[in-house]
């Protein structure tokens, strides 16, 4: 409990900006929707929101070292805040991708100074510890911002505002502790050509995690809409993924540090590719089918980014660890930039199918490259265990590096 105590300001304003920054996307799609943006914008906006998310993961070291941490997510969370505001006051698309941009950069590097800060302040015998409430908090405030999908509405004045506030009161935990700001540390090196050769695998799972789990995100609420589906549905679909991804870590985890992670890896694929499938074949038939579709496909896709970097660091010297889970990042980023844009795009053309279809393409791809790729028949020198590990920011990595013995 002293444990907990003494990082409740960190983990409250990580609560407060996956609250705001969770709920944000999916209102976007609706209010989008709403005010008759076509698909392939509101695509655009969830596109535009990682490019910024990638800048600010890029920009966020550099400005705490020159700012310091607290200063530096102040700016971040009134950077957010202003995104937020300023929606309803200018309801075109290309406004909105470029306000989306500033909430993604502010959401990075929001979580950039959390997780330094908490990396700072952590050693090997409390890490473990505060991993695990970390994974619980990132996971639990998730669900509840896409729960509120189901209150808010779109295209409004007050949905807005309420986004806007709680980027406003993740500051106070903050600026009301009393608790010293670290030392900055050292912003880890993006070697995202040295990690694909480490494990090409690895790297094509990242690069498909990246492209499948944020276009169901993001464009995910707009399939919702067009299978029938009403705003609590469309709350429930999103949160079953959630639900689904938080059910599987524990017994994937085991899995994987089981057996050999490319047939591990291969099995998610195959598992997500036939579960997509299943959906867009299904057509949104009923609610329940939908929602077991979500839960599913969570089940099966959410994990395969944390399985993809424990086969990474499998083959990873201890010396190129951080900078190997930054890279990780960085090629998800990649990813994550192209996808909501290009499944708006299909789903726009083809119908609400498409998008599933879309991610089901992927996985298959994936797939068939894991088997290939065990047919190499190469053998890690040591295996790291599985953990689950939020996409948040390119020092994550650090934060849940573990001590290596020997």
């Amino acid at each position: 409990m002293r444990l907990v105590i003494s990082f409740a300001a960190l983990l409250m304003s990580v609560v407060l900006v996956q609250l705001g920054s969770g709920a944000l996307g999916p209102l976007d799609a609706l209010s989008g929707a709403a005010l008759g943006f076509s698909t392939a914008q509101i695509g655009m906006l969830g596109s535009a929101h990682f490019v910024g998310f990638f800048v600010g993961c890029w920009a966020a070291p550099r400005m705490m070292g020159a700012i310091g941490h607290s200063r530096a997510f102040a700016a971040f969370a009134a950077s957010g805040a202003i995104g937020a505001l300023a929606h309803p006051l200018w309801p075109d698309p290309t406004a909105w991708a470029a306000l989306r941009a500033l909430t993604g950069l502010a959401v990075a590097g929001a979580y950039t100074v959390v997780e330094s800060w908490l990396q700072a302040k952590v050693d090997n015998s409390t890490r473990g510890r505060v991993v695990g409430i970390y994974r619980v908090v990132d996971l639990s405030a998730s669900l509840v911002a896409q729960a509120m999908i189901a209150v808010l509405p779109p295209a409004s004045y007050v949905s807005y505002n309420i986004v806007a506030i709680l980027c406003c009161l993740c500051l106070l935990p903050l600026t009301l502790s009393r608790a010293a700001a670290p030392a900055m540390p050292l912003a880890p090196r993006l070697r995202p050509v040295r990690a694909a050769r480490l494990s090409p695998l690895a790297a094509a799972g990242v690069l498909v995690a990246g492209s499948s789990m944020p276009a169901f995100r993001m464009v995910g609420p707009v399939y919702g809409h067009e299978v029938g589906l009403d705003a609590e549905g469309i709350a429930t679909f999103l949160a079953a993924a959630i639900l689904g991804g938080a059910a599987a870590q524990i017994p994937i985890g085991w899995v994987a540090d089981k057996m050999d992670r490319r047939h591990v890896l291969t099995g998610l694929s195959a598992a997500s590719a036939a579960t997509c499938l299943g959906v867009a074949a299904d057509g949104g038939s009923s609610a329940a089918a939908a929602f077991a579709g979500a839960f599913a496909f969570g089940l099966f896709a959410f994990p395969i980014y944390s399985v993809s970097s424990a086969h990474a660091n499998d083959f990873a010297e201890p010396d190129f660890v951080a900078e190997l889970n930054a890279s990780l990042m960085f090629i998800y980023g990649l990813g994550a930039i192209a996808s909501p844009l290009s499944a708006s795009l299909l789903l726009d053309r083809f119908g609400p199918g498409a998008l599933f279809s879309f991610i089901a393409g992927l996985h298959g791809l994936l797939a068939l490259f894991g088997l290939a790729r065990m047919a190499v028949g190469r053998k890690a020198r040591a295996r790291t265990p599985y953990r689950y590990l939020p996409r948040t920011s390119f020092v994550v990595g650090r934060l849940m590096r573990r001590r290596k013995d020997g």
